[in-house]
């Protein structure tokens, strides 16, 4: 059984069957859930000290921090799956 990686940024990869979700960092329970994941050290910083543009939850219930934006991560869970700049605003 293969396992595929996807790309975070950086250099950094997660095995893509055990994401759940792939979110943007704004809202406020993201922002608890993350400081919650912080103090029970399950908290998984793959920005390389810039700026968090997406956030990772995986089934194990890490929480993974990505410089890279959430639709940039999502397409590369789908590479046979092109979608143009337009398709992906409207659906913003």
């Amino acid at each position: 059984m293969t396992h595929k990686l996807v790309n975070v940024g950086f250099g950094n990869s997660v095995v893509s069957r055990r994401v759940v979700a792939i979110i943007s960092p704004n809202a406020a329970p993201i922002k608890r859930l993350r400081e919650e994941a912080r103090e029970e050290r399950r908290l998984i910083d793959a920005t390389q000290g810039r700026k968090t543009r997406s956030v990772i939850i995986t089934d194990s219930n890490h929480v993974i921090l990505s410089a890279i934006q959430s639709e940039t991560i999502a397409l590369r869970f789908s590479p046979d799956i092109i979608l143009s700049k337009e398709e992906i605003e409207e659906e913003k």
